[in-house]
């Protein structure tokens, strides 16, 4: 199940999920577009992090999962680590595979990835509180 456009409007409204700064605009039927906070080329057969504009915080009764746009997947780009957790706060940290056979230029502000919102069923017994909450910018990885 996924939260619709007047959900998502909804639980933001009511303070029940944040996204920061919210665009009317990145708000699809059923997911929101989130867009890319500067500048960046994604360089052909390269790993790029690319950080969200977007501060996401998602309460312990809501998980998401991000997916490729497919405008980027028609160019050969792959997106790795596509899920969020209940209780989640920061920006997201994308990382973005360009298999394509060109660099591809990215400006701030262009949505590169659909943010999937899921409600949990159940209590959720211990939100999300790992190294990455709290996130500002490009995290790389802590492992």
């Amino acid at each position: 199940m996924l939260l619709s456009s007047s959900c998502i409007r909804a639980r933001i409204a009511d303070g029940t999920l944040g996204i920061t700064p919210f665009a009317e605009d990145s708000l699809q039927p059923a997911s929101y577009d989130l867009r890319a906070a500067e500048d960046i080329i994604l360089e052909k057969g390269e790993l790029s992090l690319v950080a969200t504009m977007e501060f996401v915080s998602l309460p312990a009764d809501l998980a998401a999962t991000l997916r490729g746009r497919s405008s980027f997947g028609r160019k050969g780009v792959l997106l790795g680590a596509g899920y969020i957790d209940p209780g989640f706060r920061g920006n997201l940290t994308l990382c973005m595979v360009n298999m394509g056979p060109e660099d591809i230029p990215v400006t701030k502000g262009t949505r590169v990835v659909q943010m999937l919102i899921h409600p949990i069923l159940g209590d959720v017994e211990t939100a999300y509180n790992g190294n990455y909450q709290d996130s500002y910018g490009i995290v790389k990885s802590k492992i």
